[in-house]
């Protein structure tokens, strides 16, 4: 561990996003799009949330699903929506959601069939489903 790691283990709203960088990135890989490119935007999303968590430290516990719609937005805007829903089989692919949008233990949710899909950084379950990048004028409703 460097004076770096040691600092964010010490520091509790660090330590938080770290968390959320590596749960946000864990889905993204289990999803096959953790290209360097996108990678950066998660990183500039846990840049800005710092600045944010900074201001409103007893938001830390919201930063997880903070950065995961900061990263959906990036991505939507330049790549097209993710993650996919697994769960609809018919109509236009769509984008998971993510609930609650600005509370603790955030989930990815279909929210045209009001299913849980999965928590945030636990989209790699084993599941098998389809969720990479989806065309930008996809329907999410």
């Amino acid at each position: 561990m460097d004076a770096a790691d040691d600092a964010a283990a010490a520091d509790p709203l660090e330590r938080a996003l770290h968390t959320a960088r590596a749960l946000i990135l864990g889905d993204l890989a289990a999803r096959d799009v953790a290209d360097p490119d996108v990678v950066s935007l998660v990183e500039d999303a846990v840049t800005h949330r710092r600045w944010w968590v900074g201001q409103w430290p007893e938001g830390a516990d919201y930063v997880t699903g903070l950065v995961a719609q900061d990263v959906q937005d990036a991505l939507l805007e330049r790549h097209g929506r993710w993650p996919l829903c697994p769960v609809c089989d018919t109509g236009d692919p769509h984008a998971l959601g993510v609930e609650p949008e600005l509370g603790a233990d955030p989930h990815w949710v279909c929210e045209a069939a009001g299913v849980v899909v999965a928590r945030v950084g636990s989209l790699g379950g084993g599941t098998g489903a389809p969720g990479g990048i989806g065309p930008a004028g996809a329907d999410t409703a």
